[in-house]
């Protein structure tokens, strides 16, 4: 196994309703056997990469088969056990799962969305970023070019100045047009009865039809409350800080539409369990970012509503990998041509390694 910290500045000062940054981290790793080489990555602190290489590594290189992914994954739970399974611990168990379902992919010889129990063949994608750092005409730009992609709905952070928010909307408005739908995340910056306030408005004025963290994801019981006083043509969503298929069991009762990550969640041998859960709420499932990744698991939804095509992670991952899924008709395919999640290190992105 080998294990490469990233550290990519953004391209412009980013923040949201509840946090500012100026760089994301990724942690690879990567997994050799019999020839092959298994990719995965989470977007995480590089102090996770020490905890893979001290924890987890050890499994892999003791007993690989990689023919059997959800055995290791049950290993790597039962060796953080005192360590911490959630938080760091989901993340690196997340990485690690990934490049080993890439692997069995690739010793295959087929693209990892064919090894899955596969229901669909694309997967709807939405426009992400919008963040509150930008200007109005930074905003219009990015959401336009979201549109002439033919992508057919966008996502802006709203909550940071909620004063400014209203001029922000409508800018994102003007720039789509009325046929495009029209997404917020709040990142948590609300409470309970602002964010209800804010949901009636999203609605009537600009018609938003998905409200994204409304209230903190530790606050389940405001989270109901949202949904439940939230106007009927506006769905509300969360569940990308979910760090195990309790927590999304948890979440579920309490949305509209269920969210998971596959970097964070316990990589695809969770994330395609989530699908379970949504489906006995009777409910949707988005997938949070790494597109790279969830354009291949999301088509083991049934569930399947849409994935986060973001800005941070799309710039990223186009940066270090060859092989990145381009937006065709508002949706990513897997390329059936290329084994495994179709994914290289591209030679140059070494140098960049933190």
């Amino acid at each position: 196994m080998r294990v490469t910290t990233f550290e990519i500045p953004t391209d412009a000062p980013e923040s949201d309703g509840t946090l500012e940054w100026d760089s994301t981290t990724m942690v690879v790793v990567e997994v050799e056997h019999s020839g092959a080489t298994g990719l995965g990555y989470t977007y995480a602190d590089a102090s996770v990469a020490k905890l893979i290489e001290s924890k987890l590594a050890p499994l892999v290189d003791d007993d690989l088969d990689p023919m059997t992914p959800p055995e290791l994954w049950q290993r790597m739970r039962v060796a953080l056990r005192n360590v911490g399974q959630q938080g760091a611990g989901a993340m690196a168990i997340s990485a690690v799962d990934i490049a080993v379902w890439d692997l069995k992919a690739k010793l295959l010889d087929i693209c990892l969305a064919d090894a899955l129990p596969r229901f669909h063949a694309s997967v709807p994608i939405y426009g992400s970023g919008g963040f509150t750092s930008y200007s109005l005409d930074r905003l219009k730009e990015q959401l336009g070019g979201w549109v002439d992609q033919g992508i057919p709905r966008v996502k802006i952070k709203v909550g940071r100045d909620p004063d400014h928010d209203p001029d922000r909307l409508d800018a994102c408005r003007e720039a789509v047009g009325p046929g495009v739908e029209l997404m917020v995340d709040a990142n948590g910056a609300f409470g309970a009865n602002r964010a209800s306030m804010w949901a009636e408005r999203y609605w009537t004025e600009w018609n938003v039809t998905y409200f994204e963290e409304p209230v903190s994801s530790e606050d389940l019981v405001g989270m109901r409350r949202v949904r439940t006083e939230a106007p009927a043509g506006l769905a509300v969503a969360a569940g990308e800080y979910a760090w195990d298929l309790a927590d999304l069991a948890r979440m579920a009762p309490c949305v509209d539409v269920l969210q998971a990550d596959v970097t964070r969640c316990g990589g695809i041998t969770a994330f395609i369990r989530a699908d379970g859960i949504a489906r006995a709420y009777g409910i949707p499932l988005s997938a949070h970012c790494a597109p790279a990744i969830s354009a291949h698991a999301c088509c083991a939804w049934e569930s399947l509503a849409h994935l986060e095509y973001f800005h941070d992670h799309t710039r990223i991952e186009a940066m270090l990998f060859d092989g990145v899924l381009e937006p065709d008709g508002g949706a990513l395919t897997p390329d059936r041509s290329r084994p495994g999640l179709g994914l290289s290190l591209k030679p140059e992105a070494r140098s960049r390694a933190s």
